[in-house]
């Protein structure tokens, strides 16, 4: 007897278990070995050669989308529209709590080896996903099966460690400058998805339509003053897209020089010791430096993503392709001006701890610390957990070999400084 395959575009209407699922492909699922990759979209339609770049990285897998509104507009463009093979695209349209931990949806998201988050309302994301069973699936999918993932517009926006929920509504630029503890900033932090490289970032949209370079800049100012964080930012415009590899090359794709279109890369300017200026309730936010609180690595999207930023090293990484600008706030206006690239002042125990390396990374089972003597080491999973400590490490071989494979980062605490590096079980 001759199997046939079966390619559909089902729609199943379940919205009183709280989700809706559009299908299309074959229903017999496959297991295929996915590649890390994280693309982050601007928010309007989207870049065809970093979607392209996402697919492929699914090796032929099966793709889900998860929205919270909308319908199948993704399942075409996904499965037959780009010209990427790939088993199945199943659209996942999520209303409530309910409907994300229904087990059909945690079924199909476990076998993903592709998520893609649709735009809309990232606060309905956080709402719906955030502490139950089909958050942890999704950060295995990222740390555990270090298969692909990505979105846009809201869906970018909820892909940082460090993010804005939109809990109350968005912000503009000018409201968020004239008072950087406004109701409707509303700020999360390490406790939703964990993605390799973004721990320590805050992603923003639409970055030209309208302005949000303010309200961006605003909320890093404040991880930096309520929580002592050096959080650092990726933005893109509403056409562009931040696609990041395995190594942290984050490459951006547009249409430059058709239309003006960029990626930026904002941090804090490493040789500011100071506080923020003003930072208060009600009164516009000063972060001056001379006009130098942020460095911002401009970078253009071209079709085939040739220029980019390594965010595995915000200070000494390779970048090609961009420009260097500095920006500040002075009584809640925004500045920007061309700048100079990162050059921090190392101190000796700095300089000390950019030696330190972590051998072999990727590791099998063991691997050591060079160039310590003495440290505090400990190692976290992709959640955050604190897996390993050791008190006194003399650089002895660690045995590791009883954990997962995945994605894991390494802190090491020497004379009260501290280094911190991703380090991958193989």
């Amino acid at each position: 007897m001759i199997k046939k395959l079966l390619f559909l575009l089902t729609p199943f209407f379940l919205n009183a278990q709280g989700y809706t699922s559009y299908f299309t492909g074959n229903t017999t699922n496959i297991t295929t070995t996915p590649e890390f990759g994280v693309c982050l979209m601007g928010g309007a339609s989207e870049n065809d050669e970093a979607m392209k770049w996402l697919l492929q990285k699914a090796n032929g897998g099966d793709v889900v989308v998860l929205r919270s509104s909308g319908s199948n507009g993704y399942n075409n463009y996904l499965y037959s529209g780009l010209g990427v093979t790939v088993n199945s695209v199943e659209t996942l349209v999520i209303t409530s709590v309910a409907g994300a931990t229904n087990p059909y949806v945690l079924d199909k998201v476990a076998n993903a080896e592709m998520i893609w988050f649709a735009g809309g309302d990232q606060w309905n994301y956080v709402s719906y996903f955030k502490n139950n069973a089909l958050e942890d699936l999704i950060n295995n999918h990222i740390n555990i099966k270090n298969a692909p993932i990505g979105g846009t517009s809201a869906g970018m926006a909820i892909l940082g460690g460090k993010y804005f929920n939109a809990q109350n509504g968005s912000v503009t630029s000018t409201q968020a400058m004239n008072n950087p503890y406004h109701p409707n900033i509303t700020l999360g932090y390490d406790d939703f998805l964990s993605v390799p490289y973004l721990t320590d970032v805050i992603t923003d949209t639409h970055y030209d339509n309208p302005d949000r370079r303010g309200r961006q800049s605003t909320f890093i100012a404040r991880f930096k003053s309520d929580f002592n964080f050096d959080v650092k930012g990726i933005a893109s415009n509403e056409y562009v897209a931040v696609c990041i590899d395995a190594d942290g090359k984050a490459r951006v794709f547009g249409d430059y020089p058709a239309y003006q279109e960029f990626a930026y890369f904002l941090q804090a300017n490493c040789n500011n010791p100071n506080p923020i200026e003003n930072i208060q309730s009600g009164q516009p936010l000063t972060w001056n430096y001379n006009g130098q609180a942020l460095k911002v690595y401009k970078v253009p999207g071209t079709m085939n993503g040739q220029h980019f930023f390594d965010i595995s090293d915000w200070q000494n990484g390779n970048n090609s392709g961009g420009s260097w600008e500095h920006w500040s706030i002075n009584n809640g206006v925004f500045s920007s001006s061309a700048g100079t690239p990162i050059q921090c002042v190392l101190g000796v125990n700095d300089s000390l701890l950019n030696e330190i390396q972590v051998f072999p990374n990727p590791f099998s089972d063991h691997f050591s610390v060079k160039e310590i003597e003495l440290a505090k080491i400990s190692i976290f999973d992709a959640q955050g957990r604190v897996v390993f400590e050791k008190e006194k490490y003399v650089g002895e071989i660690l045995n590791f070999s009883h954990f997962n494979s995945g994605i894991y980062f390494i802190r090491v605490e020497v004379d009260n400084q501290i280094y911190t590096k991703k380090i991958v079980k193989k």
